[in-house]
């Protein structure tokens, strides 16, 4: 009797153990948990890659075939530039006994010249064809003035050596082709570089600092990049660079970045590094933008560009300052300073004070992004751009021009004032000889809701300084802020008073340093 009463009593507390658990959980259940797989089977919302849930292996990555397929069509670019001698005229003036001290010590006895050494430099390249074109990065051949190295010297893989001649150049997007006289070569196949996904494998071939060939492995990290290297050879720089991890040092300019599958992606072009050498990304021109550059060089020497027919600002702060003053309160699209009648852009409906957000699709926050995305079309293809006005959204298919807008009416007052959200108008030479100042720069109108309108400026102000610089006109100021960031300080006079006054903002998109 005694064992039965044991056994039931040990069965009722079992039973409340488990009815207890129960309970609790339904009670206190979690609002999310943990997602576990059941069967093989996930909600369809699960963010994640599933293919292989079940627990089989990923299929492994060989990247044996597409090394040995690449390396025969990399080649090994070397320059020469002779040693010159470099006219002391250059520095003009008339001179003094200071002057004499510094020419006898720098140029040597008699002054007026001074031998700059021979130098030499080594870079990368990718055969494009059978006969022996190639291309590389324009500063791979570049004298590091206008023109190119005296002599350039390819070298493939199995140690032949040819000398090259340069076709054409394109300091825009940083690419130059070559020519060999061989037949028979190894040459890559392009990619798309459309195709380019995130996190994908590629691998990067060339001739990095003194080595020979080499091929390194790593992933896509980023696409359609800007890092403004490309604005140090070009006033109209091209930049939708593919970001990418595998190792790059100098030496790798102009070499290939490859698929798993050997098909070439890009054409390496830049490290960001603090120290010259790689730290973690290089970044690679698109193999669509460097198949357009190539074709235009070798059919016409230069590049035919597809024109949208609008200004806008180099700076990506002052361009996200304008958007927002625009009222696109994120700060992505391209403010339109100007869309002269005779642009493509006009034509297609789009006038000052749109807020550009996507060409052909892609989503764009600067110019020099939106270059990128247009760099591999041509004159009359029809590009769909998406634009803000008012707040409202539209597209419009705009049909490239084969030639840059006339911008002889676009004046520098109208561009620097957007920025600043002031009406401005240059001082008369009159008026500055009559305030005894060199020149300036008059406020007319001070706009509602841009970066002056909280501050204690009236209408008739006459900008003389920016950040300390002294400006006698709008194209001097806005080449100051330009170059300026986070806070600026415009000081200035008003006619009939005494003294200076000085006013500071931050203006929005600008980094307070």
């Amino acid at each position: 009797m005694k064992w039965k009463q044991l056994l039931l009593v040990v069965a009722v507390s079992a039973s409340s153990a488990v009815g207890s658990v129960w309970v609790y959980g339904k009670i206190n259940k979690p609002k999310s948990a943990l997602v576990v797989a059941a069967d093989g089977k996930l909600p369809v919302n699960y963010a994640g890659f599933n293919e292989n849930i079940a627990g089989a292996p990923a299929d492994p990555i060989d990247f044996t075939k597409a090394a040995s397929a690449a390396v025969p069509a990399v080649v090994h670019i070397k320059t020469k530039i002779a040693a010159k001698k470099i006219s002391n005229s250059l520095r003009g003036g008339q001179g003094n006994s200071m002057d004499d001290f510094f020419d006898q010590f720098f140029f040597g006895p008699g002054g007026g010249n001074m031998i700059q050494p021979e130098q030499r430099a080594s870079g990368s390249g990718v055969l494009l064809s059978e006969d022996g074109y190639i291309v590389t990065n324009n500063h791979v051949v570049s004298d590091g003035r206008e023109g190119v190295a005296e002599e350039i010297t390819v070298t493939l893989s199995n140690k032949k050596s040819y000398p090259a001649k340069v076709i054409g150049r394109d300091a825009s997007t940083d690419l130059a082709v070559l020519k060999i006289d061989a037949t028979g070569l190894p040459y890559m196949i392009y990619g798309n570089s459309d195709n380019v996904k995130l996190g994908q494998w590629v691998l990067a071939v060339g001739y990095p600092l003194t080595l020979e060939t080499t091929v390194t492995a790593g992933i896509v990290s980023a696409k359609s990049r800007t890092i403004g290297i490309n604005s140090r050879q070009s006033n109209s720089p091209v930049e939708s660079f593919i970001q990418t991890d595998a190792a790059i040092n100098q030496g790798n300019s102009g070499g290939a970045l490859i698929t798993p599958e050997g098909q070439l992606i890009g054409i390496n072009s830049a490290i960001l590094a603090p120290n010259g050498t790689y730290a973690g990304y290089g970044f690679a021109i698109p193999v669509n933008i460097v198949r357009k550059v190539v074709s235009d060089l070798i059919e016409f020497g230069d590049v035919k560009r597809g024109y949208l027919g609008i200004s806008y600002t180099s700076s990506p702060s002052a361009n996200e300052s304008l958007v927002k003053q625009a009222g696109q309160k994120d700060g992505q699209g391209v403010y339109v300073q100007t869309a002269p009648a005779d642009g493509a852009a006009a034509a297609a409906g789009l006038k000052k004070g749109d807020i550009i957000t996507k060409v052909n699709g892609n989503s764009v926050s600067s110019g020099i992004e939106m270059s990128g995305h247009l760099a591999s079309l041509k004159p009359g293809e029809k590009v769909p751009v998406t634009y803000l006005r008012s707040g409202k959204e539209y597209t419009a298919n705009v049909t490239l021009k084969a030639t840059a807008s006339k911008l002889e009416d676009i004046s520098a007052t109208e561009i620097v004032g957007d920025r600043l959200g002031l009406e401005l108008e240059n001082l008369d030479s009159k008026k500055a000889k009559e305030y005894d100042i060199t020149g300036g720069v008059v406020v007319k109108k001070i706009k509602d809701g841009g970066p002056f309108s909280g501050t204690r400026m009236e209408q008739g102000f006459i900008i003389t300084t920016v950040n300390g610089q002294d400006i006698k006109n709008a194209d001097e100021l806005g080449r100051y802020l330009e170059n300026g960031t986070g806070r600026i300080k415009l000081e200035g006079i008003y006619p009939g008073y005494n003294g200076t006054y000085t006013y500071q903002v931050k203006l929005d998109g600008d980094s307070d340093n």
